[in-house]
Formats: structure tokens, sequence, C-alpha cells
């Protein structure tokens, strides 16, 4: 269970003269099928095995493992497999890697208040592990499924678990979540993370490009500020932005002008129109920044929808 080589396992089992007690086979064949992908077979042999009945730290393992099996059925269960994880292994990677987990089933859940103290908790513990990369873009992925503009108290709680963190690692959470809160259309959110990025860029050119590129993009879909966006999106310096947000720019570009131009009016303000991006943009992008730029486009087009249908009912 902790990353053995399942060969052995397989060995073991299908020698003539089981070295395997009876009792323990279920949990040897399910751990196998585990490792293997076979998902339905270990859920059959090991959802059964009480972990309580084992020695503690392979009872945590085995909890580890059901919460895995269970997580997208039973959230609630799998948290509660995850709490007894993080009692029987205190200090230990299974400790950590429970407690990473069930930040995402919280948040997937809905539960805020336990996000934010188990976040917070990795985050104070945890920052300098070899996994703390990866769960800061997991972490800025999972902020895009609150409305901050809904609940600011949350956005709150958010700067506060953030600061534990030096002030570096709290402005790549932010751009992170900006970004990801623009693919998913929730420009509220992306306006309120990159305004707390921009404050924590001074001195890195490329940060404060980005910071205000989400701003901006964030920005374009209110008739109040789409003119201070524009000229925001205009002033960024491209050469400091990565190739995806390099689109990203000319994507938001491009929507503003289209906001712009009202039902019925032939005579749109050519000053307003943004420059053609470059021929070559996308030819060689990968396939998730492309993913990410047509999210962006398939919100701000919604918008603009709505934007249009209003004006032609007022008229």
């Amino acid at each position: 269970m902790s990353g053995g080589n399942p060969q052995i396992l397989r060995k073991l089992l299908e020698m003539s003269n089981p070295v395997i007690p009876i009792d323990d086979r279920s949990l040897v064949e399910g751990t196998l099928a585990y490792v293997e992908g076979r998902e339905e077979e270990s859920k059959g042999k090991l959802l059964s095995v009480n972990v309580k009945s084992l020695p503690p730290m392979l009872g945590a393992q085995l909890a580890l493992v059901q919460s895995a099996l269970i997580v997208r059925t039973d959230p609630k269960k799998s948290s509660e497999l995850l709490d007894l994880v993080r009692l029987q292994a205190p200090g230990t990677l299974l400790e950590e890697g429970a407690l990473r987990r069930q930040v995402f089933v919280a948040s997937q859940t809905g539960d805020m208040k336990k996000f934010l103290a188990l976040s917070s908790g990795y985050l104070r513990r945890y920052r300098h592990s070899i996994y703390a990369g990866n769960f800061r873009q997991r972490l800025a992925s999972a902020l895009t499924r609150a409305d901050f503009g809904k609940d600011p108290a949350l956005f709150d709680g958010i700067v506060e678990m953030l600061m534990d963190l030096e002030p570096d690692a709290r402005r790549d959470i932010y751009l992170l979540a900006a970004r990801s809160s623009i693919d998913q259309g929730q420009t509220h959110s992306a306006r309120m993370l990159a305004e707390k990025a921009k404050e924590l860029s001074e001195g890195d050119p490329a940060s404060t490009a980005r910071a205000k590129l989400y701003r901006a993009a964030a920005m374009i879909v209110s008739p109040e500020t789409i003119g201070m966006a524009v000229e925001d999106l205009k002033g960024i310096d491209r050469t400091k932005l990565a190739a995806s947000d390099a689109i990203l720019l000319d994507s938001a570009l491009s929507m503003a002008g289209q906001i712009r131009v009202m039902p019925g009016d032939k005579t749109a303000d050519n000053s307003s129109k943004p420059s053609p991006p470059p021929s070559d943009v996308n030819s060689q992008q990968a396939p998730e920044q492309l993913q990410a730029v047509l999210k962006a486009q398939d919100a701000l087009s919604r918008i603009d929808k709505l934007i249009k249908n209003q004006v032609s009912t007022v008229q």
C-alpha cells in the first residue's frame, strides 16, 4: 500500500504452500487489486475489513485506501476515514496524505469551514513538503468553487489562511486561483483574487502583468468598468506573459470589442477595437492552454449575450 512491488504479493498468493494465513488473504488480494487498478474487486475485498481491528499503522494505511475507494460515492464517510488516518499516524506521510486529501473532500462537499481549517493546518505544517507545490495548485483550483462576491466573509477567511505563507507563495496562489476563476467564468472572484495578487507583485514585472491581465479580463463584463479594463489590457507588456496568458489577453481584447458593439449600433467606435491577434498565436499551443481560452471565451460570450438580451428588452 505504500508503493511496494505488487508482484511480490502475487507471487505469495500463487505459492502452492500458502504463506499467507486464510484470514489475511482477502486483505492481500484486495490490496493487489487496488494497486493494479481493479477498483471494483478491491472494493469487494477491502471495504469489509475493519481498520480498527488492525495494528495502528496498517489500519491507517488501509483507511487511506478505503477513503479513496469511496470518495466519489460517500464523501462524508471518506472524510471520517481520513480523520482516523490522521489520529492513528500523526507526523507521518500518511497523516500528510490524509490531510491533503481531506482538504479537497471538504471543498467538494461545500464544507468551507472545514476546508479553511484543514488548509491552514496543511500550509502551516507541510508548506515545505515535496508535495506542497501540487497542493497549492489544487488549492487554487478549489478556490474557484467559491463565489466570493456572494460571500465576502469567506474571502476574508481565505486571506487570513494564506497569511501563514511567505508573500511570494501567497501571490502565486492568488494568481493561480484568479486564472482558474477566469476559466470558470467566476469574474467577481477573479477580480478579488487578482487584486490581492497585484498587492504582492511589486518588483516582479511578470507577476504584475499577470495580475493586471486577470483583473482586467474580469472587469470587461461590467458596463461600469469595461473602459478601464480595455485601457489596462492595452497597457500590458505581452512579452512578460506566458503563451497561454498572451492568448487570454487577445481573447479578452476581442471580447471587449464585441461587448461594446450594442445591437443596432452600426457605427462602433473604431478606437475601442483591439488590434487583431497575431496570426500564429494559436498554432503551437498545448491543448490545455487552448481549452482554458475556450472556457474563458465561452463564459464571456454568455455574458455578452445576456447584456444584448437586456438591451433588446429595454428597447
